[in-house]
């Protein structure tokens, strides 16, 4: 597996990043199809042995079990020190309201840190942003969690441009921890980031760790094919539906390249995503393990600029989505 800077920051990351929204009690939460402990283990001691050595989590995964799961397994299969750990915090969850206040933040790095049997994380992550707390006071919250030791660095996720800008300006202004990651959607089918989010972070040497890389799954398959969990996921709808006929045109043209390189769509997908300058390490998702193989064999994957250009020639603007 290959490897890559995490932004400014001393850690050295696999080019792809496991996402762990998959792996929690299908009874807790939103998410009926997520997979228990019994069948996420396997898939996690997996993605280490094929090298994967970061790994993405949140505190309102099926309430906080995915947390659990994890953590569980790394123990079990790894040392600390090998592993790249990256959570999140805003969502509410047990015992727990939505936002970024100080105390919600507090309280939250202190739980997850519980749930994951660990005494830090390397990453801890805004999930959104927060309209009704000052940035100031969650900059200043995540500081000092920074400084007590139970984060490394902090990241953020899914905003606007203009609201990220202002963030790390305030972290400047006061001797603040400034963030070190952008974890935003970013696919072939949803591209707005590179207008004004992706430049920034080249420019600032931040990392970009894109969500849903395969634009949950309709990158990976027939367009129009459904799944048991394409069909009960609520959130997809609000980010793909009202841009569904440039899409398939889109999806079309990911066909073609695919088949003429005797690849899968999700390789090809995926490898589009490992080719931009700004891309630190996408965050992939696997429910069984012959998926998990195909999606690793993407990063040795070579598109030519001719291939490139077709895959991004039929993309039309889009109302940017996942912010909120």
């Amino acid at each position: 597996m290959k490897t890559t800077q995490l932004g400014n920051t001393s850690l050295r990351v696999s080019r792809l990043c496991l996402g762990c929204m998959t792996f929690g009690e299908p009874t807790q939460g939103n998410h009926a199809w997520t997979l228990p402990e019994e069948s996420s283990r396997p898939l996690i001691q997996k993605a280490l042995e094929a090298g994967i050595n970061f790994f993405d989590t949140a505190n309102s995964y099926s309430h906080g079990t995915s947390e659990k799961i994890l953590g569980k397994a790394l123990k079990d299969f790894a040392r600390r020190d090998e592993v790249v750990v990256a959570t999140k915090v805003y969502f509410a969850t047990e015992g727990l309201q939505q936002g970024l206040s100080r105390a919600q933040i507090m309280q939250s790095i202190d739980d997850s840190l519980r749930r994951l049997g660990m005494d830090h994380v390397d990453l801890l992550q805004i999930h959104r942003w927060d309209y009704h707390t000052p940035i100031e006071e969650t900059l200043q919250a995540l500081h000092d969690v920074v400084q007590a030791g139970k984060a490394r660095y902090i990241g953020a996720s899914s905003m606007h441009a203009h609201q990220f800008q202002q963030a790390q300006y305030v972290a400047q202004a006061e001797g603040l921890t400034p963030f070190v990651s952008m974890q935003d959607q970013y696919n072939l089918i949803q591209r707005e980031e590179e207008t004004e989010m992706h430049p920034y972070c080249v420019k600032n040497h931040i990392a970009v760790l894109p969500w849903s890389p395969l634009a949950r799954g309709k990158l990976s398959r027939p367009w129009g094919e459904t799944t048991a969990r394409s069909v009960s996921d609520n959130v997809t709808p609000t980010l793909y539906d009202g841009t569904t006929e440039n899409d398939e045109a889109i999806a079309t043209r990911l066909a073609a390249v695919a088949a003429d390189k005797g690849l899968t769509r999700a390789q090809v997908a995926l490898a589009w995503l490992l080719h931009k300058e700004a891309v630190t390490s996408p965050i992939i998702g696997a429910s069984r393990e012959e998926q998990f193989t195909e999606l690793l064999q993407a990063v040795d994957v070579e598109l030519s600029d001719v291939e490139i250009g077709e895959l991004e020639s039929a993309y039309l603007p889009h109302p940017p989505t996942g912010y909120e």
